[in-house]
């Protein structure tokens, strides 16, 4: 590993980490934040600013980046921003526990979503801005985003972008990866403001409709309110955001290619087809058991169903209702739908349709294989045979990903009371969703985890955020060998 190479890049990261600090400073001021506080936002900013710049001044002359610099500059990167995220809470006050500010700012990087914030909605509106913006930077990717602003990653661009961009496919819609990542970045900004200008027509204020916004392209799921979305109890913004979180939660190659024209381009691709397919029979599932079980009318109950159907999959977890309170077979299926994830290629968490789609067509592969044995058959996905090598890479991440799933949940067992909580948490943290069952639900949040738990979970975050072996391979001794 150049290590030179790495720390000059994690400088530049740290340093655009800092502007960030000091505009949700200068925009709380302009919300009518207190000065005081405004002072400490931009005092953060400073300090996170000051050691990113002299690292960037001792580092200079680093040189092109290897596919090893990438992996390490993703995972180091990523814990570097998140302790350095949670400077604004520790200064402000709003979050004094080291640990439950590192967990926010975890949970906001890796756009999962659980929160320890108990009463969201006396922060300063700086810091409620700054929670929204370390989801929206860290759903498309900060790294990828210094891919397309740094001409510098010019030749080393490729390593960060297969190491950080979420999912198994690596769309490249120019030769230039660069040029991928401005235009990838370009969909991205451009869907936020839609979405903005969309929920202000429905009657939110600009302070809602922007934190909900970059909350919800980036499926993270933080909301300026105790309730979520339910706060405002209005069908039209309810249907806005899963229409956005839909969005989000597929390929964004897909959306430039549709903006260019090619609108068919979905409906070509048979991750987005088997997405939407899970989508409907799962929304039409659990309204007919919400309707025969809770009493509640059919329009009621399917766009409660819709909501929370889309915010889970799309690992957003934006909540319209105590879905903990449903019937066991619909929280069920909510739960399956924990460990599904959005399609490869968006800002979705989760395992990824594309995988499941895979493992789906290789067992049914298998399976004629046994009847057939000397048949040759090979996976297709549209006009594309994939590779043997993809679809054993795409088993291992299964197997690894529920391998983890069980360990995980059985040390989260020591730090909390039932079963139910302690898979729930796991998964809600490892598919970056969220809120999960029991004592982790929509109603209720994290903060009663103890220390040691959160830092678990922390973990769980980021090895879900990107897609375990770019993580587990820093494990690895080989990685450490010249």
């Amino acid at each position: 590993m150049n290590s030179r190479s790495v720390f000059h890049l994690i400088s530049y990261l740290v340093l655009f980490l800092s502007g960030a600090i000091a505009l949700s400073g200068l925009a709380g001021w302009g919300w009518g934040d207190d000065g005081a506080v405004v002072v400490r936002m931009l005092l953060s900013a400073v300090l996170v600013f000051l050691p990113a710049l002299l690292t960037l001044l001792l580092t200079r002359g680093a040189s092109e980046l290897s596919r090893k610099d990438g992996f390490a500059i993703v995972t180091l990167g990523w814990l570097v921003l998140a302790h350095a995220g949670a400077l604004p809470y520790l200064m402000t006050g709003a979050i004094p526990n080291p640990v439950d500010a590192l967990f926010e700012t975890m949970s906001g990087f890796t756009t999962t979503g659980s929160t320890i914030l108990t009463d969201i909605e006396i922060l300063p509106r700086g810091v409620i801005f700054w929670r929204s913006m370390t989801q929206w930077m860290g759903g498309m990717g900060v790294l990828l985003l210094c891919v397309a602003i740094l001409p510098f990653l010019g030749v080393g661009g490729m390593q960060l972008y297969r190491a950080e961009m979420p999912g198994p496919s690596k769309d490249r819609l120019t030769p230039r990866i660069a040029n991928t990542a401005k235009l990838l970045w370009g969909v991205y900004v451009l869907l936020t403001l839609l979405e903005t200008g969309a929920l202000m027509l429905a009657g939110m204020n600009f302070f809602d409709a922007i934190n909900h916004s970059l909350c919800t392209m980036a499926t993270g799921g933080f909301s300026p309110h105790n309730a979520s979305i339910a706060h405002f109890d209005s069908p039209a913004i309810s249907m806005i955001i899963s229409f956005f979180m839909l969005l989000a939660g597929i390929n964004f190659a897909l959306h430039y290619r549709a903006l260019r024209g090619d609108v068919k381009s979905y409906w070509r691709s048979a991750e987005v087809r088997l997405f939407l397919g899970i989508i409907a029979v799962s929304t039409l599932l659990i309204s007919v058991d919400l309707i025969l079980n809770m009493g509640i009318g059919t329009g009621e109950s399917l766009l409660a169903a819709i909501f929370q159907v889309i915010s889970i999959i799309t690992t957003t977890g934006f909540a319209t209702e105590d879905y903990d309170l449903w019937p066991l077979f619909s929280k069920t299926l909510l739960f399956l739908l924990l460990f599904s994830g959005g399609c490869a290629g968006s800002t979705a968490g989760g395992i990824k349709i594309m995988r499941t789609l895979v493992v789906l067509k290789e067992c049914g592969r298998q399976i004629r294989l046994f009847l057939q044995p000397q048949a040759v058959l090979k996976i297709r996905l549209g006009q594309q045979t994939v590779q043997a090598n993809i679809v054993s890479s795409i088993s291992a991440f299964y197997v690894c990903f529920f391998m983890l799933f069980i360990i995980l949940t059985l040390m989260m067992t020591l730090f909390t009371d039932d079963l139910q909580t302690a898979a729930s948490s796991v998964i809600a943290c490892m598919g970056n969703v969220g809120p999960g069952f029991g004592a982790v639900g929509p109603t209720s949040n994290f903060a009663d985890i103890a220390g040691v738990g959160k830092i678990l979970l922390s973990f769980a975050m980021l090895l879900g955020r990107l897609e375990l072996f770019t993580v587990l391979v820093l494990f690895s001794p080989g990685f450490w060998k010249k």
